[in-house]
């Protein structure tokens, strides 16, 4: 038996061919993609089969993380224009059976099998055994899902709460709350939480006055698509200085932090938080900093819960892929 396994964001698409022999650390073939470069999922799984070796072309099924909401076999792609079907998909590929999974959800399945090198540890906490693990993953937009432990096994399930509201915490954000508001309208935690956040968080500052942008600076955006790059890394880099992007990633931090909390309380997951996506990996830094854990921890009555509750970020890179992999397999 061998298992195409895919994680779809609608940045890249990864997809790769695993076994149950050679296990879930070690795919029999695996390529990288540019989502928006295809019309489909189809066309990209088609290409990539067409370039596997004779010797690893027997696949029989499929699962595929997506970065949407999936129901009833059904999903769309948040930030792509894609429609899939597991009926489709099968069909098209000559499959016997496709699965898909929201892209959370294939993160969570991994979760339980991360080993040390793959995590990075912000706060030891105090793990409950069998208790509720939550995850949240920042990255193109913004993920949210959970596990939950049914006396033999976690079993994982994803959501759209980074759809909800955006709650700001101090005056600052009501600031922000407001100016994107009168933007958006409907202002979700994915505006201001996730790749998209931060540039909208230092045109915020910038266009309320909050501190000048240096003329260098001000080149180097110019010269690119995404600004979110450039504002993280002159954050993190003490020789480029920037107030406008160091109060950027300072509200970004804090912002993370507070819908983090906000999650573990939803999900009780005293058996830990778990920062997924491209993000949090690249600013460990500054989630390092008291700005994230008090942002965190800053819940009223519920503190103590929170500071006994453990938070990790998840260094390894295709956590989804083999969330979606180890869900396929044992489908």
């Amino acid at each position: 038996m061998l298992l195409l396994a895919g994680d779809i964001g609608g940045t890249k698409t990864t997809l790769a061919v695993f076994s149950k022999e050679r296990g879930l650390r070690d795919p029999l073939a695996e390529a990288t993609f540019p989502s928006t470069d295809y019309d489909s999922l189809e066309t990209i799984a088609l290409t990539f089969m067409s370039q596997l070796e004779r010797s690893i072309d027997e696949v029989d099924r499929a699962c595929f993380g997506v970065a949407g909401p999936v129901i009833d076999g059904h999903s769309k792609i948040t930030n792509l224009p894609w429609a899939m079907s597991e009926t489709q998909l099968s069909q098209k590929l000559e499959l016997r059976t496709a699965k898909l999974v929201n892209d959370l959800e294939s993160i969570a399945y991994s979760v339980p099998i991360l080993e040390g090198g793959d995590l990075h540890t912000l706060n030891e906490g105090q793990p409950v055994k069998g208790g509720s693990i939550a995850i949240l993953a920042p990255g193109t937009g913004l993920g949210e899902g959970y596990l939950t432990w049914d006396g033999e096994r976690y079993n994982a399930y994803g959501s759209e709460g980074g759809h909800g509201d955006f709650a700001p915490t101090n005056a600052l954000q009501l600031g922000l709350l407001r100016h994107l508001q009168e933007k958006f309208g409907h202002v979700s935690s994915e505006r201001v939480c996730s790749g998209m956040g931060v540039p909208n968080i230092y045109h915020y500052l910038k266009e309320t006055g909050y501190a000048q942008e240096p003329p260098w600076l001000t080149k180097k955006l110019a010269e690119v698509d995404d600004p979110t790059p450039i504002i993280i890394n002159t954050a993190l880099n003490q020789h480029d200085a920037s107030e406008l992007c160091d109060a950027t990633l300072d509200i970004f931090v804090s912002i993370i932090g507070s819908e983090a909390g906000n999650l573990g309380l939803t999900i009780l997951s005293t058996g830990g938080m778990y920062l997924g996506g491209g993000i949090p990996r690249r600013i460990l830094p500054a989630l390092e900093s008291s700005t994230f854990k008090e942002s965190f921890h800053s819940k009223g009555r519920m503190s103590d819960l929170l500071e006994k509750m453990p938070v990790h970020v998840i260094l390894n890179t295709k956590a989804a892929l083999l969330g979606a992999a180890r869900y396929g397999l044992e489908m």
